[in-house]
C-alpha cells in the first residue's frame, strides 16, 4: 500500500512539474505557476511546496495524510516560447480537477493535448508585427512613407528571426541579427529620406523585439517575493535589449548614419 502511494507521489510531482515548467517556457510569472499547481494539489490532497526559477521548477511534494511521505523533484523547462493561450488552457485544466473532479490519469491526458497547441505560422505573426510596428510609426510622427518602411522592414525581420530559431542557434544571435537587418531596411530609408520622419521608422521598426513579457514578469514576480526568479528574468531581458542595441548599432555604423 505504501509503495503505491509513493507511486503516485511520485507521478503527481512529474505532472506538476510538467505543468509548471510548460507554463514557465510559455511566459507564466511565478504567482501563476504556483495558483495553479497548487489548486490541483488541494484537490487530490497533497500539499505542495515550490521554488520556480526562469530556467526550471524545483518542487516538494507532501502527502497531506502523512507528511513523512513526500518526494522532492527538480526539472529543467523548455526552451522560452510565449503563448498566451497556453496558460488560459492550463488555468482551465486545473479548474477542471476541482470542479469536474477529473482523475490524474485525464489530466495527464489533456495536458499532452495543450502541449500539442499549434503556434501561428510565422509567416502570419511576421505581418502582424510589421502592421503594429508601422501603427507605432504614426503615432511617432512618421508618414505613410515612413509606415511602409517600417512594416517592410519588421517584418522581414521578424521572419529573418524565425528562421534562425529554427536553424536551433542562440536566441540572442537570432536577436541580433534580427536588430541588425531591420535597422538595414530602415537606415537605407533615412539615407534616402524617405517621408518626413525616417528617425521614427528606425526608432520603431525594432520594438517588436522588446522583451515585453519578462520584463512585466520580473516586476510581478519582484511584487510577489520571487526574488530569484524576478532577478533572472531582469537579467534575460536586460541582455536581450544589448542584443538589440548591438545590432542597431552595428547596422547605423555600417552605413554610415552620424545623427540618429
Amino acid at each position: 500500500m505504501k509503495n503505491k502511494e509513493n507511486t503516485r507521489l511520485v507521478r503527481f510531482a512529474n505532472l506538476i512539474l510538467d505543468i509548471g515548467t510548460y507554463l514557465l517556457a510559455s511566459g507564466a510569472h511565478c504567482g501563476r505557476v504556483n495558483s495553479n499547481i497548487k489548486r490541483i494539489a488541494n484537490a487530490w490532497g497533497f500539499n505542495v511546496d515550490m521554488q520556480p526559477t526562469f530556467k526550471g521548477l524545483l518542487v516538494s511534494v507532501y502527502n497531506r495524510n502523512n507528511p513523512s511521505d513526500n518526494v522532492t523533484l527538480y526539472k529543467e523547462a523548455p526552451p522560452y516560447n510565449v503563448h498566451l493561450e497556453i496558460l488560459t488552457k492550463v488555468s482551465k485544466l486545473s479548474w477542471s480537477v476541482v470542479e469536474d473532479g477529473l482523475s490524474m490519469e485525464d489530466t495527464e491526458k489533456e495536458l499532452e493535448k495543450i502541449k500539442n497547441t499549434t503556434h501561428y505560422k510565422p509567416w502570419i505573426v511576421s505581418v502582424a508585427v510589421g502592421l503594429s510596428c508601422g501603427g507605432l510609426c504614426l503615432l511617432s510622427g512618421g508618414d505613410l512613407f515612413n509606415m511602409l518602411v517600417t512594416i517592410l522592414a519588421a517584418f522581414v525581420g521578424s521572419l529573418l528571426r524565425f528562421q534562425i530559431v529554427k536553424m536551433n542557434f542562440n536566441g540572442m544571435i537570432s536577436v541580433i541579427i534580427a536588430a541588425f537587418v531591420t535597422t538595414m531596411i530602415t537606415g537605407i530609408g533615412t539615407i534616402a529620406n524617405i517621408g518626413v520622419s525616417p528617425q521614427a521608422a528606425m526608432a520603431t521598426a525594432v520594438l517588436y523585439l522588446i522583451p515585453g513579457v519578462p520584463l512585466i514578469n520580473s516586476v510581478i514576480d519582484l511584487i510577489e517575493g520571487y526574488l530569484s526568479a524576478a532577478m533572472n528574468r531582469m537579467l534575460f531581458a536586460g541582455f536581450f535589449l544589448l542584443c538589440i542595441a548591438a545590432g542597431m548599432t552595428l547596422s547605423i555604423t555600417l552605413i554610415g548614419i552620424r545623427n540618429f
